[in-house]
């Protein structure tokens, strides 16, 4: 009887080290449980360039075709490719074998149903954690078979359809892919427009030779930001492991949040279509929602996480959503999110205003942000509670964690869904503020 690590099951997918917590034994008796939840008669799978990965996508086909349902094998992809595999071609469900931004030791699967909805927690993945720990399986009927399918043109005519190519300038840009699905896709998207790119770790390696493709770590992006500078180039680029986040460097090497590609998605995309719908999480700057408000749109305010923000998006029919962590999401890409999107989105807005990137950053954004800063606490429900009896003059809310607003400074404190952290992000209308109120919480918080 194999042992399984029920941690490995969290809320927005399933994801471990191995061989130890996922190896060929478990991803098979996730493909069969997964089978056996969904029922589908097909199941597009991907999966990313980490040295496991071709040994899970082994044991979760040989899973998935056992309990009699097919498999489209659409070889090495983005994690965003295999959310267009699922929705172009009206698939029942789609796995991604990844572990996106984490280190090379591990391993996971992004799952979702048809239509590219995601699975989460309560929605799927708890059903399919409870088949894998029953290890009760029905036998099937009939064995289900694997084809191969190539998606990769389609998909990338598919990006380039969210702009008007001959708006783009030739932009000199470089873009480091960590060496993950980004340095697949990056030639072949480029290849049908004017810039020069100037490729960084390039190579699919999930050893990760060179940093972690985590660019939300300011360490991971130093190589991209110094490239930046000896290159002179218009801006850079840096994708995570699997390739569906993005982050943005300018000329000078000053990095993008992800809320500013968000404001700036949102500026472009509310040109083309005024008075929709654009969703931000509560993370994100007040500069998101004043953008929104600005270009004719209705900002929406929510929770952090894709399994939140995909179905109110629906709900709202919303054009677009963003989330501070780089996460892009786009209504006409079945409201799954994409790197490779925005990255041009943000690249026809940047030509429309024929300005440098840092240049429409500043006529948008006059605040100053601390960005995430994370703290261990033991009695996390204790501790916001006293910082809530502190600041009792603000404006207060709990719609995820505790949020207080005093108008020139506002901050966020958030428990981690899977450590004893409390995420803390802070905001002001001036430096001064920032470096004050920063302080000041950073003590309470570690008192």
């Amino acid at each position: 009887m194999i042992k399984i690590d029920q941690t490995i099951f969290k809320a927005y997918d399933i994801r471990g080290t191995y061989p130890d917590q996922l190896n060929g034994e478990i991803a098979h008796k996730i493909g069969r449980a997964l089978v056996e939840y969904l029922k589908p008669e097909t199941i597009a799978v991907g999966r990313d360039m980490r040295l496991s990965s071709p040994t899970l996508w082994e044991g979760l086909t040989r899973g998935i075709t056992e309990g009699g349902a097919d498999v489209v094998d659409i070889d090495l992809v983005s994690t965003d490719c295999l959310y267009f595999t699922v929705g172009k071609y009206g698939y029942d469900a789609g796995v991604m074998i990844t572990a996106s931004h984490n280190p090379p030791e591990y391993n996971g699967f992004k799952m979702c149903k048809k239509d590219a909805v995601p699975l989460s927690g309560e929605l799927g993945i708890d059903q399919i954690k409870e088949l894998v720990l029953k290890n009760d399986f029905p036998p099937s009927q009939k064995l289900g078979k694997v084809k191969k399918q190539d998606v990769d043109d389609a998909y990338i005519q598919h990006i380039l359809s969210f702009v008007n190519r001959e708006k783009i300038k030739p932009f000199k840009i470089v873009i480091d892919a960590g060496n993950g699905m980004a340095g697949k896709t990056i030639p072949k998207l480029f290849s049908h427009l004017p810039c020069q790119v100037i490729p960084m770790f390039f190579e699919l390696d999930g050893s990760f030779p060179h940093h972690l493709a985590s660019p939300i770590e300011p360490e991971n992006i130093a190589p991209l930001q110094e490239r930046v500078l000896v290159e002179k180039a218009d801006l850079g680029a840096a994708f995570d492991g699997d390739a569906d986040r993005m982050f943005l460097v300018d000329a000078g090497a000053n990095p993008l949040g992800g809320d500013m590609v968000t404001a700036l998605v949102a500026k472009n995309l509310l040109r083309k279509e005024r008075g929709a719908t654009v969703l931000y999480n509560l993370i994100c700057s007040k500069t998101v929602p004043q953008v929104i408000e600005n270009e004719g749109g209705v900002a929406v305010r929510t929770r952090v996480g894709h399994a939140l923000i995909k179905p109110l998006m629906k709900k709202h029919n919303a054009i677009f959503g963003g989330e501070h962590s780089g996460h892009f999401y786009f209504r006409k890409n079945w409201f799954a999110d994409s790197g490779m999107i925005a990255l041009l989105v943000c690249l026809e807005l940047i030509s429309e205003e024929n300005q440098p990137l840092s240049t429409l950053v500043k006529s948008i954004d006059p605040y100053f942000r601390s960005g995430e800063i994370n703290s261990r606490v033991e009695n996390i429900p204790q501790k916001l509670h006293l910082i809530e009896k502190h600041y009792s003059g603000g404006k207060f809310d709990h719609l995820d964690g505790l949020t207080i607003d005093f108008g020139d400074w506002w901050f966020n404190l958030r428990p981690s869904n899977t450590e004893p952290l409390l995420r803390f992000n802070i905001e002001a209308t001036s430096k001064e503020i920032l470096v004050q109120k920063k302080e000041e919480l950073l003590r309470l918080i570690s008192s």
